[in-house]
Parts: C-alpha cells; structure tokens; sequence
C-alpha cells in the first residue's frame, strides 16, 4: 500500500479545511498523511486549524502567492518526505470513503498513467455534477467539463483517459513531478491545472478520469464563487496568459478568431455588468486584461 500525502490549502477558511480533513479522517485508505499549506491567511485560521487538526502537518507560508505556489511547498515536503502519491485537494470539498482507494487501483492497471481524478459533485446538490471528465476547447482556449450542472444519471460513470483534469482533486504519482515538474507558478490562481495537464500530456503520461472516487466541492468558495469579483479578474488575466503560451495547439488563423471572439466576449459582458449595475465586476475584466499584460503577480 504506497504512502499518499494529501496537500489541502488554506487561506482564510478554517471552517472548510477542517470539515474537510475530518471527512478524510473516515477513508478506507491507511496509508496516508495530511499536509495543509497556509497561504498568508489573515485571520485565525492557524489557531483553530491547530487546535481542531492535531494530527496533520501544517506549512505556514509568510505570503500568499496563489493556488500553485502554495501546492509547490506541499509537494515538495511531500517527496522528501517518502511520499510516493501526491493527493491535490480543495479544502472546500468533503470526500466519499472509499474515493483514495478507488483512484489508487487505477494506477495499477496502466503504468502510463501520470495522474487520476475523481467524479466531482455539488456540496450543497449532490446529484448534480460539477466534474465528470475534462477536456479541452481550442477555440476558446478553457478546459472543459462534461456533465456539469447535469443531473447524474451515469452519464459520467465510465473510466476514461481525458485531457483535462481539474486541480479540485488530483492524485498524481511521484515521477510525474520528477519529469515536468511542480506547477507553474504564474498563473497565481486557475488555469495552473491546465497548464499542468498539457506537461503531463506532452511527458508520455496519460490523465485518468474515475468516476467511482466521488468527492462533492463547494464550488467557487475559495474564489469568492462562481461569479466572484476575483475570480472574473484573474480567470480572465490567466486566460490570455494561457492562450498566449499555448497558441501553438492552433494555427494562426485560428488563433486570430479566438483573440477576436475572446475580446470581444469581453466587451459584451463589461456592458452588461454596467447595464445590471455591476459595475465592480465590469471592473474586474478590465483589471483582469490589465494585469495579463504585465505578465506579472
């Protein structure tokens, strides 16, 4: 039974960290170990993951610098440490019992096989998909998700290689890091799994989808939610870093229709969030574009 670390990341949600572990604390799987990374958090996260979380881990990052950087730090404390699997987790998600030990079979069955995910539903709708299976669209340049906001009826119950594995719940094996890498650490928050499953992609290795590891997630909860503030300003600044760095996958005509159709989405919604009177997240397209073309954090 290898060793699995399962890194959790925090910033300012203790609540959802620790409903989380002690939701892992009831897995079939033994053999594992929780690191929970804390990005900088600003209130008492420490405190009270502390002192409700004994058993785990903890990293306490002096500064947040996103989603990525914060997975590095677990990553590699995770290898030095004789990790052999590294579980990628949301904290603002809650696991099924028997979730590690079906994604860790998969491995067994193909040694290609770089890294597996899980079949992901809606915390607060749980016959509602959010996660079954991946892809990508070229044309706009986003992953994409089959199933979501589907009622589940098995749609997204059989076991296949996809391109596309969301960063929620990502259980890669230790080599994977040892060829291509941690994660890119520009993109601070979304699109960092992206760009990692291209790498993986590219390496040899194949991206495993397993619908019999179930875990529900409280989408949008660490960004704000689905339609937040932060998430339209850094989705959109990721996305041209994104199309920018992968503008190869097309050729140029094509590449030429996507920055129009992209730029010009964006405009549509700016007016429409001015319209509905919205006008702090009209302001985040702009700051999202702004940024992007800094190409900095």
């Amino acid at each position: 039974m290898p060793i699995i670390y399962i890194i959790v990341i925090n910033y300012n949600g203790y609540k959802d960290t620790i409903e989380c572990v002690e939701s892992l604390k009831k897995i079939n799987y033994k053999n594992y170990k929780i690191i929970i990374v804390d990005n900088a958090s600003t209130n008492n996260s420490i405190m009270y993951i502390k002192q409700s979380l004994k058993d785990c881990f903890i990293i306490e990052l002096k500064e947040n610098l996103g989603f990525a950087s914060g997975n590095n730090a677990g990553i590699e404390y995770a290898i030095k440490n004789g990790g052999e699997y590294v579980l990628l987790l949301n904290n603002d998600t809650i696991v099924e019992s028997n979730f590690l030990e079906n994604m860790i079979e998969s491995f067994s069955d193909n040694r290609d096989i770089g890294i597996v995910g899980s079949k992901i539903m809606y915390y607060f709708n749980k016959n509602i998909i959010w996660y079954g299976g991946g892809n990508f669209n070229w044309f706009k340049f986003i992953p994409t998700h089959y199933g979501m906001r589907e009622l589940d009826k098995g749609q997204c119950d059989e076991q296949l290689e996809m391109d596309f594995m969301t960063g929620c719940c990502m259980l890669i094996k230790k080599e994977v890091f040892e060829k291509v890498g941690l994660l890119s650490e520009e993109y601070f928050m979304y699109f960092e799994d992206a760009d990692f499953c291209i790498k993986v992609k590219e390496a040899g290795y194949k991206i495993w989808y397993n619908p019999k590891a179930v875990i529900y997630h409280k989408v949008g909860s660490s960004g704000g939610g689905e339609e937040s503030d932060f998430l339209i300003k850094w989705s959109t600044r990721n996305r041209i870093l994104f199309m920018k760095k992968y503008k190869n996958k097309v050729n140029k005509l094509n590449f030429l229709f996507t920055n129009i159709f992209f730029y010009s989405t964006r405009i549509i919604r700016y007016i429409e969030y001015r319209v509905r009177g919205k006008n702090d997240k009209g302001r985040a397209i702009i700051e999202g574009i702004k940024l992007s073309s800094r190409n900095c954090l």
